[in-house]
């Protein structure tokens, strides 16, 4: 995987503090942390329903000490963002074009030297939308590695790492229990969020 701003010595140190500072004037609460022994893994990003996610993400994920790699559309990787969006983690993705991501990004993890955690977005988009793409839970499956249910509560200003959660290849099942876990959860514009 490419360098990102996780991995830029120094740049990571000061940007870790200005995050923890940033959040906690914000009112911003933080829950939950990485298990050890879990240092790869696919985190689901949920809900996902504004553009104020990604900062967020990046400053909680800079505050949690975690290396997160994000999936992000193509459109938002175009010039002059695309090099700062790829040092902020971001992988373009070409929602036009039927590409094998899922076996790109299972070995991606899997060939990782360190620590890496990719994050997805189960809705696909900001959108409302009924349904969840099922990516995420291939990718975690296909690279042997769990799935970190992280999460952003906007109206209780609290976001972490909730349950570490293995998938069993029985996707039925396994996204009931998943969607049913996000009931609890408000993103920051909630009528576009569906867990059903």
């Amino acid at each position: 995987m490419h360098r990102t701003i996780f991995t830029t010595p120094g740049v990571n140190t000061v940007l870790r503090a200005l995050s923890l500072g940033v959040l906690r004037a914000t009112g911003w609460r933080l829950d939950g942390q990485l298990p050890a022994d879990q240092p790869k893994c696919v985190l689901i990003a949920a809900p996902h329903t504004s553009n104020w996610d990604l900062p967020y993400t990046l400053m909680v994920a800079f505050a949690l000490r975690l290396n997160i790699y994000w999936m992000g559309k193509q459109q938002i990787f175009r010039w002059p963002f695309g090099p700062l969006m790829r040092w902020l983690g971001g992988i373009a993705v070409d929602r036009s074009q039927s590409t094998n991501l899922v076996a790109a990004s299972a070995r991606a993890i899997r060939d990782a030297d360190g620590p890496l955690q990719l994050v997805v977005p189960p809705e696909g988009t900001r959108s409302k939308t009924r349904h969840w793409k099922t990516g995420f839970y291939w990718i975690a499956l296909e690279a042997g590695v769990p799935i970190v249910l992280a999460y952003m509560d906007y109206p209780r200003k609290l976001s972490g790492l909730g349950p570490v959660f293995k998938p069993t290849g029985n996707i039925e099942a396994d996204m009931a229990e998943i969607k049913a876990w996000y009931g609890q959860f408000k993103g920051k514009n909630w009528r576009q969020f569906s867990n059903e």
